[in-house]
C-alpha cells in the first residue's frame, strides 16, 4: 500500500472561507494504483462523500482520479490533489527534494 496526503491549507476553496484545518488521504494498492480508502477530515467535508463513494464503486485508480476534471477554486479539487501524491506529482503543494539543504537566507550570512 502507499498513500498521498493533501492538506486543506494548500486549498484554494479552504483558504477563501477561511477554514483550513483538516487534510485528505487516499490509500491506493501499489502495484495497481487501485484507491482502497480515502480519508477526510475538515470543514464541509461531507461534500465529497460522493465523489469518494463514486471512486470506491468504479474502482477507481489514482492516475484516473487525477486525470479527472475538478473545477477551481472547490473542496473535490483536495481529492484529486492527494490522488496525485500518490505518486508525488500533487500539483499544488511544494515537494521536498530528496537530499536539497534548505537556503540560508539573508540573515544567516
Amino acid at each position: 500500500m502507499k498513500t498521498g496526503r493533501f492538506p486543506l491549507t494548500a486549498l484554494g476553496k479552504s483558504v477563501a472561507v477561511g477554514h483550513t484545518e483538516g487534510f485528505v488521504k487516499v490509500v491506493a494498492d501499489e502495484p495497481t494504483g487501485q484507491v482502497l480508502g480515502i480519508h477526510m477530515v475538515g470543514f464541509d467535508i461531507n461534500d465529497l462523500l460522493g465523489e469518494a463513494t463514486m471512486i470506491a464503486l468504479l474502482e477507481a485508480t489514482t492516475i484516473e482520479v487525477g486525470f479527472a476534471v475538478h473545477t477551481h477554486p472547490t473542496l473535490a479539487e483536495a481529492i484529486k490533489e492527494a490522488a496525485l501524491a500518490v505518486d508525488g506529482e500533487a500539483i499544488h503543494i511544494a515537494r521536498r527534494r530528496v537530499g536539497a539543504q534548505p537556503q540560508q537566507g539573508a540573515a544567516a550570512r
